[in-house]
């Protein structure tokens, strides 16, 4: 097994004729926490659907947890590579007339099968899981409500606490607290990087004054290219004006 998690090079996605993202390299090693920031369009959740298989690159090499993805997989080993592979996404997926506890509970049909799980009957260990994975984002009294009913940190725990019943190799998060306030927002990147523990993290960062609590490296994506891949620690406010275009500071 390689020590890298993703590995790619000249990695090229055009989409009808228009160059979305031109990587020259970029690679992760297992455990690592990577954020990645930058305007709106810079190519942030084309490079995350590149690594799941939802999209296909143009041309170039990818590896994503060994394998070939340029390679043109089948069905079922893109599933299988699904199964490894947890997302906590901006618009959380959580349906609205189940309890969070059954919310959780999808999370597990990756690793199921059988037609007692289409009817949303689980053996008891998973439920006990369920369960345990609720108490470990701090929801356990929630078990029983709906979800629509839930506040949006609270929605945003619950799809934590479904990705952890995937056991996920790698995770995935785009954007995931877009949509909470400042106080919501650190506890939701705090929990996340905790939850992520044994696995390599990687989440597209709207806010950057969030860099420091998720993640040790920073990639800045511009007009799909990699203008800067450095350790959080040099992240400077030069360097965001910059990336978004701002006005220079006076220095």
């Amino acid at each position: 097994m390689s020590h890298h998690c993703i590995f790619a090079q000249e990695l090229i996605c055009d989409i009808q004729g228009k160059r979305i993202l031109d990587v020259d390299a970029f690679s992760v090693k297992h455990g690592e926490r990577i954020a990645i920031i930058g305007h709106n369009g810079a190519g942030k959740s084309t490079l995350v659907k590149l690594l799941t298989g939802f999209m296909s690159c143009s041309s170039g090499s990818l590896n994503v947890l060994d394998r070939e993805m340029n390679s043109g997989l089948s069905t079922n080993a893109l599933r299988l590579l699904r199964k490894e592979i947890g997302q906590v996404l901006q618009g959380l997926h959580l349906v609205a007339r189940l309890t969070a506890l059954d919310n959780v509970l999808i999370g597990s049909l990756g690793r199921l099968s059988g037609w007692k799980c289409l009817a949303r009957i689980y053996p008891q260990e998973e439920i006990q899981r369920a369960r345990q994975a609720l108490d470990n984002v701090g929801l356990g009294m929630k078990a029983e409500t709906r979800a629509d009913k839930l506040s949006g940190g609270e929605k945003q725990r619950v799809a934590i606490a479904r990705m952890l019943m995937q056991k996920p190799r790698l995770i995935l998060a785009d954007e995931p607290t877009a949509a909470l306030d400042p106080g919501a927002a650190a506890d939701i990147c705090e929990l996340l990087v905790k939850s992520a523990r044994g696995a390599t993290l990687i989440t597209v960062v709207h806010n950057p004054a969030l860099l420091p609590v998720l993640a040790q490296r920073v990639i800045g994506l511009k007009a799909g290219r990699i203008v800067f891949d450095v350790p959080t620690t040099e992240i400077s406010e030069q360097r965001l004006h910059s990336l978004y275009d701002l006005e220079p500071l006076n220095t």
